[in-house]
């Protein structure tokens, strides 16, 4: 593959030719850059305390280097290094997530092709079957109607990224109240984010589905406004301009209704 182009169109174009099925799932192109310089940059902005204090919320003080550790312009080691340097007493929270993502890698390189399967059993009361083996046409357009769905898959498909919390709660959304199953849903983010990492993506997919954890994951309404800063709670506008909110209950009465 050529390395040098006149700009940036010639490099998209190039590798729309080269990589046609990759190119057929989107024509977005993501502004995040991939370059070396960019990585150094990126790393040394990297503000341990903020981090901590602001992660879990969109808009927080998160780092941004999953695509440069993803496609090994960093190395896990390095930016622990790094932030630890910076803030010898102010790292712990980052680099616990930095011990995650080496987690899931292993977990990876010991199941292999096994991650696309369920590794442990349903706790939701429900069965592989009975969960649908594709993703719903009105996700896939974002125009499901409800506030955070549509606004975040827009974004998957514009930017090849989101935010941890956005992730999590699309997987919840998509496996447990579209009953969906977790692999479809997991290969179709996959396909879409720049960070696409094989091991982080299908086994947190799976934690939330409960086939990779004790327990699924369920949010509410209050889990939506408190991560998207009050900007989403899950309403969802239907024919006639109605409003319902399906969200706004505890996850205990949602877990009641979603499970058997």
């Amino acid at each position: 593959m050529p390395r040098d182009f006149g700009s940036r169109d010639e490099l998209v174009a190039a590798y729309a030719e080269a990589f046609p099925a990759a190119a057929a799932i989107g024509d977005a192109v993501s502004p995040h850059r991939g370059d070396p310089a960019e990585a150094a940059r990126r790393l040394a902005a990297v503000k341990p305390g903020p981090y901590a204090r602001t992660r879990n919320r969109i808009g927080g003080e998160v780092t941004k280097l999953s695509m440069y550790l993803r496609h090994g312009v960093l190395e896990l080691a390095e930016v622990r290094d790094a932030v630890l340097a910076k803030s010898p007493g102010g790292a712990d929270k980052l680099v616990s997530e930095l011990g995650w993502r080496d987690y899931f890698q292993r977990v990876l390189a010991h199941e292999g092709e096994r991650v696309h399967e369920s590794l442990r059993s349903w706790k939701t009361g429900l069965d592989e079957e009975d969960y649908a083996p594709e993703m719903p046409p009105d996700v896939l357009a974002a125009e499901t109607g409800t506030d955070f769905v549509d606004a975040w898959v827009a974004e998957l498909h514009d930017t090849g990224w989101l935010h941890n919390q956005q992730r999590m709660k699309l997987a919840a959304y998509v496996v447990h109240f579209r009953r969906v199953h977790w692999h479809a849903g997991a290969e179709w983010m996959h396909a879409h984010l720049v960070d696409g990492d094989l091991g982080s993506n299908h086994l947190s997919w799976q934690w939330v589905a409960s086939t990779f954890s004790s327990k699924p994951y369920l949010f509410n309404a209050g889990g939506l406004a408190a991560v998207s800063n009050g900007v989403f709670d899950g309403t969802t506008t239907r024919g006639g301009g109605r409003k319902r909110n399906p969200f706004d209950r505890s996850t205990e009465e949602l877990a009641a209704e979603l499970f058997a």
